[in-house]
């Protein structure tokens, strides 16, 4: 389990297709230090094993479901990505509960800093920014104003949502410790819904379903 707060960013260094799977190599100097192999840990919010770890670099192996579901087989050489490991048992539980299994793939539609950038008072390494993520339409059920959402693998509490696109709003540290500033409008956006709204409208959908009844009228139809 993690919890969306992300620790250091990492760079991509190659992918590579290794028959069914492809083989993604990240350089984490401030973290590949840390792992062991068959290590889980989150990559842009996706739940990865390590493998052929050394002080400087990590490898891992992506599936068909991750290359469908996620933005990391589509990314490049030189590609910034978020890095957290697994949340220990008894850790203080600072953002929300993120599983590591996207939903989907969203694109991000803008950044912008709340102050404009012509402002006297604009200072790129202090302002905060918004952030606009429209996300896929099997996911946005499950996006509740208020509620959170992991976007990039980062917890965010979503400000807005008008059916199609989340707002969220970005501190200085978070812009800065994430990919966020690396990204430009269209990238896609790795999202995953939070597990307990994705729980509690599963719930309601089922309570929502006609209930089967043993009655006389059915034993007999069905020749009882």
């Amino acid at each position: 389990m993690f919890t969306g707060i992300i620790e250091r960013t990492g760079t991509i260094v190659s992918l590579t297709d290794m028959g069914g799977v492809r083989r993604l190599t990240v350089a984490a100097p401030e973290i590949a230090g840390q792992l062991r192999e068959g290590d889980s840990l989150a990559v842009s919010g996706v739940c990865l094993t390590a493998l052929d770890v050394n002080p400087e670099l990590f490898h891992a192996d992506l599936a068909a479901e991750t290359l469908a579901k996620t933005s990391l087989g589509a990314l490049a050489a030189g590609s910034l990505v978020n890095l957290e490991l697994p949340t220990a048992a008894g850790s203080p539980l600072g953002g929300h509960i993120v599983q590591g299994h996207v939903d989907g793939t969203g694109e991000l539609v803008s950044l912008k800093p709340v102050v404009s950038e012509s402002s006297p008072h604009f200072d790129k390494q202090t302002t905060d920014w918004t952030l606009r993520v429209r996300v896929p339409e099997h996911v946005r059920p499950w996006m509740v104003f208020k509620g959170s959402v992991a976007l990039e693998g980062i917890s965010l509490t979503i400000a807005d949502f008008d059916g199609e696109i989340v707002t969220a709003a970005i501190l200085p540290l978070t812009y800065w410790r994430t990919n966020l500033h690396a990204l430009a409008a269209g990238a896609p956006i790795n999202v995953e819904a939070d597990v307990l709204v994705k729980l509690a409208y599963a719930k309601l959908l089922d309570d929502e379903k006609p209930r089967f009844e043993l009655i006389e009228a059915w034993l007999v139809a069905e020749g009882f």
